[in-house]
C-alpha cells in the first residue's frame, strides 16, 4: 500500500470523511488508508455557486464528502444537473464530458466525476467571459502533493 502526501499551508482547509479540518500551521499530512478527502481548491463554498456547472460539482462535492444522507441526495441532486446542463448546452464536447461524469458518478467514483465537471467549470467560464475563481481552478491532485511514498 501506498501514502499520499500533502503539504497544507496555512490557513488551508481539508475535507476528511465530511470532517472540515483548518491548518493553522504549514503541515505534512499522510494518508495512509482510504478516505474521501477534499482540500484547498477543490473545496466549493455554497457562495460560489453561480452556474449550471457548478450547482454540479456542489452536489457532487456534497456526495463525495458528506453523510450517506447528503451522498444519495447529492447524487440525485447532480443527476438532475447534468441532464438539464445537457438539454441546454450547444456544445458537443461539454455533453460528452457530462456523460463521463454520470457514468463515473454512477460507478460510486465522485472524485473522477468533480475532476470531469471542473474541465466543464473552465469551458464554461471561458463561454461566459470571466475568469475562473481559484477555489476550483485545477483539475485533480494539486502540485503541492508530492509522490506516493512506499509502505
Amino acid at each position: 500500500m501506498s501514502t499520499l502526501v500533502l503539504e497544507l499551508r496555512p490557513g488551508e482547509m481539508m475535507i476528511v470523511n465530511g470532517a472540515p479540518i483548518r491548518f493553522r500551521t504549514k503541515t505534512r499530512l499522510e494518508l495512509t488508508a482510504h478516505a474521501r478527502f477534499l482540500f484547498g481548491k477543490q473545496i466549493m463554498a455554497p457562495d460560489d455557486v453561480d452556474s449550471p456547472a457548478r450547482r454540479i460539482y456542489f452536489a457532487l462535492q456534497s456526495a463525495y464528502i458528506g453523510t450517506p444522507e447528503e451522498r444519495v441526495s447529492g447524487l440525485a441532486a447532480a443527476r438532475g444537473f447534468i441532464d438539464a446542463f445537457k438539454e441546454t448546452t450547444t456544445s458537443a464536447l461539454a455533453r460528452e464530458i457530462l456523460d463521463k461524469v454520470a457514468a463515473a458518478a454512477g460507478e460510486d467514483n465522485c472524485y473522477q466525476a468533480l475532476k470531469l465537471v471542473r474541465r466543464i467549470m473552465r469551458h464554461e467560464d471561458s463561454i461566459l467571459g470571466r475568469v475562473s475563481p481559484v477555489a476550483v481552478d485545477h483539475a485533480g491532485v494539486p502540485a503541492r502533493a508530492m509522490m506516493p511514498v512506499p509502505a
